[in-house]
């Protein structure tokens, strides 16, 4: 599954801001997750925005600076944060359900990367300790691990996705920086 340029913020109360490359920023004055949109959402946006007479790019589904540079000029126009990042503000002033732009598949971790068993035992250890998994530590992605990780977002009020985001890394006391990391 690629991912591409462009983000999908979403408030989550008091999270940190996360920087493309899942490396931590410094706290934003509006607190956000930005997760990388996939082709078909990017499509989408750029649909959007071209409907809106905002861009008059291709609709490739490739997150470019002219891309971008729309985004920003459509928010700008209707007085809206101007970011150059997609959230659900600008999705709803553009008519785009937010939903449409996350991924729908319940497929395992992090992005676009495989996580080795290494990493996976560590997850479930943690959820484990955390008390919301009580599958075997076999280094699985498997159904009691999704349902653990789903479990832990929705009682820290994250977004239940069932993939390991860096926001849910953390908040379970992972570096989502080296997943390979014993807890903090």
């Amino acid at each position: 599954m690629k991912m591409h340029g462009i983000a999908f913020g979403l408030l989550l109360g008091t999270q940190l801001a996360l920087a493309p490359g899942l490396s931590l920023a410094q706290p934003a004055a509006t607190l956000t997750y930005a997760q990388p949109l996939e082709r078909e959402a990017v499509t989408k946006v750029q649909e959007a925005l071209r409907r809106a007479g905002a861009y008059d790019g291709a609709v490739d589904g490739i997150w470019g600076p002219a891309s971008r540079t729309a985004l920003e000029r459509f928010q700008q126009g209707r007085g809206l944060q101007v970011t150059g990042e997609m959230n659900q503000a600008t999705a709803a002033t553009l008519g785009v359900n937010p939903a449409e732009l996350l991924p729908a598949s319940r497929t395992p971790p992090a992005s676009t990367e495989v996580l080795s068993e290494r990493v996976v035992r560590n997850i479930q250890t943690r959820l484990r300790t955390l008390g919301f998994y009580e599958g075997g530590i076999d280094g699985l992605w498997g159904p009691a691990t999704q349902t653990a990780i789903e479990r832990f977002q929705q009682s820290r009020s994250l977004q239940v996705t069932g993939q390991l985001t860096p926001v849910t890394a953390s908040a379970m006391g992972l570096d989502p920086n080296n997943l390979e990391a014993p807890p903090r």
